[in-house]
């Protein structure tokens, strides 16, 4: 059931930005959580993350380039948190990746036959 939110929108604003800094703060305590890991599970990674943020900026006419996003989102350049933190891929999660992006292609595909009454 759907309920009206109590939250006004200044507040509700307010609100999202404290989650997504907190969400940030999270993933920058949790650099052993791989952007692979994050894709496979979540499909959407530290690098999403960024590219979201530099559309939104540019969205309100801010020139936020994706290196600067992806600063924002790492704490870092991300030259550097890559050579800090990212390990290279194992077999087992390049499998996992590329069975969920098959997966996600056959829903795609399946989705868009559905719409032309396929």
């Amino acid at each position: 059931m759907h309920t009206e939110d109590p939250v006004d929108p200044s507040t509700r604003t307010e609100i999202e930005a404290a989650t997504f800094r907190r969400l940030v703060a999270h993933l920058g305590q949790h650099p052993e959580a791989q952007n692979i890991d994050l894709m496979i599970l979540a499909d959407f990674c530290r690098n999403c993350l960024a590219k979201w943020y530099s559309a939104e900026a540019g969205a309100r006419g801010l020139d936020l380039d994706y290196d600067q996003a992806r600063t924002v989102v790492y704490g870092m350049p991300y030259s550097e948190w890559k050579a800090r933190f990212q390990q290279p891929a194992t077999p087992e999660q390049l499998a996992a990746f590329e069975a969920r992006r098959a997966a996600k292609a056959a829903k795609a595909a399946e989705t868009a036959a559905g719409a032309d009454g396929g």
